[in-house]
């Protein structure tokens, strides 16, 4: 059985979202935010983050998109993605890598900017260079989505999941429903799907 380490508020949104399409079971084990570092968490997630999947054989997977990608493979047919061979292929590995390395990325400099510099009096700056970048990364998806119903091909996808995730966490959601039509008419269809919304309520990434 897969073993899935998460917290509320976490990437594990996704995670959940795509073990339920799958329709498999797992065993769900939150992990406190906590300074104190478990060096048997460590062990399994080096960087001391969630998610991380635990394979049936043992095997420790961090990483929202990795996981993601690897459970599309793992379970074809399921609505989780395309795997090797099958259409919509390259577009599904193009935005998943480009939101796990831009906007994800983004999202990150914007709640933690003391990452990113050693100087306090950068904070602001830092902040406000995030919310730019995030603006322009998901200007990109909004222009992708138009005239499309789905992110990657003629159906939902996990990354369609993820997307929502990400567009969740941008700091003004009034401001990221007016810009973004498109990004917005995709997220509302997910925001309404009765899993999302029941998997939605420990996260709160939306109001229920």
């Amino acid at each position: 059985m897969y073993k899935l380490y998460t917290r509320p508020g976490s990437g594990g949104f996704v995670i959940e979202a795509a073990l339920k399409l799958a329709g498999v079971p797992f065993e769900h084990i939150d992990v406190p935010k906590t300074l104190d570092l478990d060096p048997e968490f460590l062990k399994i997630s080096p960087m001391h983050q969630v998610p991380v999947l635990v394979l049936p054989d043992g095997h420790a997977v961090p990483e929202t998109a990795a996981i993601s990608l690897l459970l599309a493979e793992l379970h074809p047919g399921k609505g989780l993605g395309p795997i090797a061979g099958e259409p919509g292929r390259a577009d599904f590995l193009r935005w998943m890598a480009f939101m796990a390395t831009a906007i994800y990325m983004a999202n990150l400099r914007y709640y933690y900017p003391h990452r990113s510099t050693t100087d306090a009096a950068g904070i602001a700056a830092v902040k406000q260079a995030a919310v730019a970048e995030m603006d322009k990364e998901i200007s990109i998806l909004d222009r992708a989505l138009r005239g499309r119903d789905w992110l990657v091909g003629d159906s939902r996808t996990i990354a369609d999941v993820y997307m929502l995730m990400l567009v969740c966490w941008y700091p003004d959601q009034g401001r990221a429903r007016a810009i973004w039509p498109d990004v917005e008419r995709i997220c509302a269809r997910l925001r309404d799907d009765p899993m999302l919304a029941a998997l939605n309520e420990p996260h709160e990434m939306w109001p229920a």
